[in-house]
């Protein structure tokens, strides 16, 4: 099997391609952050990288057919945290056209394109009438503990809702962990006055949306420990929400490392997914 990912990010394609056990020939990946390769070539060394999707081609594989085309173009010109929200004209979300050239042009027995939920209709008619597949909304809620709605277009058949797994915050949380204490509840509250919904308190029994911010969707999330202090969530949980196996590595500071577990995907929602390739 040979699989060409655009907008590679960390590779969770080919982490949920792995989990269920489907052989891959040839993975090729089209990505541009540096240390998101470093962190595909740490895990998959045979990655064969191929840089900006704007400049991958069909003549670049020649010599392959491709069997399986996934990509999650970028979403900052669609999401509804963008007050600016120009759709699929932005700077960013436009590359999803890119993702459409290469479809047409290496013509893969299967594919897939993951994008937010929250754009607007006319951006998702737009993405379904080209693609010719109607999207399906899977929350990873349903295999992890955290809320994240994505849409997901493919042909893969038969394709449905994962089966609820009822996971909990508190399933995720060790709370005698405090590597990553930050502050009391009470310079939280004056923090949180100053900058309204830039920080929130993570108590119930999902999580908010890890972004491509790294952190949650209000920029960062916090875990009450058991001595009244706050503290962000570990590399490890976060690892954990997108379902990203602890044996990952991730060598990289703490920033860039959340920056890329929010950027990929969900993985045992991709493996869901995957699990209807017939090979």
């Amino acid at each position: 099997m040979n699989v060409l990912s655009l907008f590679d990010g960390m590779s969770c394609g080919q982490i949920a391609l792995n989990k269920l056990g489907i052989k891959v020939d040839n993975y090729f990946a089209s990505e541009i952050k540096t240390h998101a390769i470093q962190v595909t070539q740490d895990n998959y060394p045979k990655t064969i990288q191929l840089g900006s999707v704007e400049f991958v081609t069909k003549e670049m594989l020649c010599n392959y057919k491709i069997d399986l085309l996934i990509g999650g173009s970028p979403c900052q010109d669609l999401t509804i945290i963008n007050n600016k929200k120009n759709g699929l004209n932005g700077d960013k979300s436009r590359l999803f056209y890119e993702y459409l050239r290469v479809l047409k042009e290496i013509k893969p027995k299967y594919f897939l394109l993951e994008n937010v939920a929250s754009m607007k209709n006319i951006d998702k008619n737009i993405i379904t009438e080209l693609l010719g597949v109607d999207p399906i909304l899977i929350n990873s809620d349903l295999v992890s503990a955290q809320h994240r709605r994505r849409l997901y277009w493919t042909n893969i058949p038969n394709v449905k809702q994962p089966k609820d797994k009822n996971i909990s915050l508190k399933d995720v949380i060790n709370y005698n962990d405090i590597s990553e204490e930050k502050m009391s509840i009470k310079k939280l509250a004056f923090i949180k006055r100053k900058l309204i919904t830039m920080y929130v308190r993570v108590d119930g029994k999902k999580s908010l949306p890890i972004t491509a911010r790294g952190y949650c969707a209000w920029n960062t999330q916090f875990i009450t420990l058991p001595n009244g202090k706050l503290r962000d969530l570990t590399l490890n949980e976060y690892k954990i929400l997108q379902t990203i196996p602890k044996k990952y590595k991730i060598n990289l500071i703490k920033s860039k490392a959340t920056d890329l577990i929010g950027d990929g995907w969900t993985v045992d929602v991709i493996a869901h997914i995957f699990k209807n390739i017939k090979l």
